[in-house]
């Protein structure tokens, strides 16, 4: 039973704001029936679900709700492909990217980049896993005989990358992403290093502004500096909290007082 003291106005799915006083955690679960009727009366009048999970996300925009993150946030989380598509659609500078299916890959790839390359398993890879230096055409023929869609990347020289965090439409933290000398990622989870350095304005406004036009809301995005431009890698929604740690920022916190607060 949900009590009127256990019925303020923001109702949060996912436990991510559980610490957060002003919002009732339903906590996730498989099936809705799961729900108690007072429960699924509140997910159905709430004016907005807070992290409603895959699994509600999509039924709950169907039907018009609001949610955070977003349903874009949701819909191109982990999907290199989708990404790649939508920031091809806004104009966004990425390096030169396509995605490759079917057995005749390894012809085709070969036709149209040269070695070394960069080749990433499109979908639900994080953390540097599934990002490889394609040197040969033995270590290509490697990667394309795994099952799934070759998507491949223009190599370009750079140890390191740029993370920008946003959270509604605000950026809430940014950082430089070293890559360690014997590799060529700078995921932190792979031994890059932090630095909060000489962040270029330009930049940020860059990834703010693609933010706001991908309908991204909840998001990293990460962007790298070659010849004098940035340029677009991927966006990542689920994105380690290393970086606000060293920096000493609470990112619970952070996500707290913007609920509170109506920012997102």
């Amino acid at each position: 039973m949900v009590t009127q003291q256990q019925n303020p106005q923001k109702i949060a799915i996912g436990r991510q704001l559980r610490h957060c006083s002003s919002v009732f955690c339903l906590g996730a679960r498989t099936n809705l029936s799961d729900y108690s009727a007072d429960e699924l009366a509140l997910i159905r009048e709430a004016p907005k679900i807070y992290f409603p999970t895959g699994l509600l996300a999509e039924p709950l925009a169907a039907l018009g709700k609001l949610t955070f993150p977003s349903i874009q946030t949701y819909r191109f989380a982990g999907n290199k492909i989708l990404q790649t598509h939508l920031f091809q659609l806004l104009g966004l500078p990425m390096p030169r990217t396509r995605v490759y299916y079917g057995p005749r890959q390894q012809t085709r790839i070969a036709q149209d980049f040269s070695l070394p390359l960069i080749a990433k398993v499109p979908r639900n890879s994080s953390r540097g896993l599934g990002v490889f230096l394609i040197r040969t055409q033995a270590e290509l023929q490697g990667f394309i005989a795994a099952d799934h869609p070759a998507y491949i990347q223009e190599y370009l020289p750079i140890t390191r990358d740029l993370r920008v965090v946003i959270l509604g439409r605000r950026i809430v933290h940014a950082y430089w992403r070293q890559a360690p000398p014997e590799d060529f990622r700078s995921n932190v989870s792979q031994g890059g290093r932090i630095s909060f350095a000489d962040v270029p304005a330009s930049a940020l406004e860059l990834a703010l502004d693609a933010a706001k036009r991908c309908g991204f809301d909840h998001v990293g995005m990460d962007l790298c500096e070659h010849g004098g431009r940035f340029f677009f890698l991927e966006a990542n929604m689920t994105f380690g909290l290393k970086g606000f740690r060293v920096a000493g920022l609470d990112f619970k916190a952070i996500l707290r007082d913007m609920v509170e607060n109506n920012e997102v």
